[in-house]
């Protein structure tokens, strides 16, 4: 167990605990029908109702179940187990898997990938309550992984920016579980990351962050690649991409970033970029050989941009709370 975990594991779980059973306020994202069309969060979204939106409140039933999995003795780990039964329900994730199918483009493909997250967790996890979650998640889960089926074959171009409909991300969030349960999802993922991202090369990360970003477009991009890629295929495309990296360029990339307001939904999600960051550096390394010498100052850059935001996970302001533990539960374990 990483020692941060160790620390601050009992923390997040309670912020995911709060979270998830808190329904307002609610960013409900719900195209009306009509003037009555007019729910509440959880007549829509009876499992995922909380955490002020969908995507949140999957991002908190993952980290919790996470959690669970990695540091049961930090954790509370009856209450978060009696949580998790109470909204990973059949008829709760069916209530969901019908909302989802309904729609489009709804929440793709950022709450996509989470979700696929979620199912993927519970689905390799040898553990009598998860067997039960991941049965009640199959109707979400194929929901899902039918949506991808619908939109990648004629998604010709990739959405490159730093919040939720970054393409590069949702493909990441999503390929675990495609790698372990759907090969049709798992080629339809590599052909289109081949498709968007394979002739990329010197990417102008020097312009990054933009002011509202959580996600780094050239480090998403670059940690699916190190998925999809052979490892020595993958280290050629990132010696194009990213030519600098072993003289710690584009600078940029390499510092955190300044948060002036975390109050401010917006500017708050500058923490979840500085974690985010880190945790694709994070995989980034572990994908080029023990003798690169990219991995030095990429060790570096792991290491400030999670002392830059880690502390803000729990007993900051409701705009980061809601969602950052994910990120550090995804960074450290």
């Amino acid at each position: 167990m990483h020692e941060l975990v160790a620390r601050h594991g009992a923390d997040w779980a309670a912020v995911g605990l709060s979270n998830i059973g808190r329904e307002y306020p609610n960013d409900l994202r719900h195209t009306m029908a009509g003037p009555d069309d007019r729910p509440r969060p959880r007549d829509l979204h009876p499992a995922f109702y909380g955490s002020f939106d969908w995507h949140s409140c999957v991002e908190m039933h993952w980290m919790l179940v996470r959690l669970l999995r990695a540091a049961p003795d930090v954790v509370p780990a009856a209450e978060i187990r009696a949580a998790l039964d109470r909204h990973l329900t059949a008829e709760a994730l069916a209530t969901e898997a019908a909302y989802l199918d309904q729609r489009v483009y709804w929440q793709r493909p950022y709450g996509w990938g989470w979700a696929l997250t979620l199912a993927h967790e519970v689905g390799s996890w040898d553990d009598p309550d998860a067997r039960r979650w991941a049965a009640a998640m199959r109707p979400l889960a194929a929901a899902v992984a039918a949506g991808y089926a619908r939109w990648l074959p004629k998604a010709a171009y990739p959405v490159r920016y730093g919040v939720h409909q970054n393409s590069a991300f949702g493909l990441s969030r999503a390929l675990p579980y495609a790698v372990a349960a759907d090969p049709g999802l798992r080629a339809a993922i590599g052909d289109a990351a081949r498709r968007w991202f394979a002739t990329d090369t010197d990417y102008p990360g020097r312009y990054e962050p933009s002011g509202a970003d959580f996600l780094s477009p050239a480090l998403t991009e670059a940690e699916l690649m190190a998925a999809v890629l052979e490892p020595d295929e993958f280290g050629r495309w990132l010696a194009g991409f990213l030519p600098g990296l072993a003289a710690g360029r584009p600078a940029a990339l390499f510092h955190p970033v300044d948060v002036s307001d975390p109050s401010d939904g917006q500017i708050a999600h500058l923490h979840g970029l500085n974690l985010s960051r880190a945790g694709c550096w994070q995989r980034l390394a572990a994908a080029l050989g023990a003798d690169d010498p990219r991995r030095a100052p990429i060790g570096d850059a792991v290491r400030r941009h999670t002392a830059a935001s880690l502390d803000q996970a729990a007993g900051s302001d409701y705009m980061v709370e809601h969602w950052l533990a994910a990120y550090a539960v995804l960074l450290l374990t």
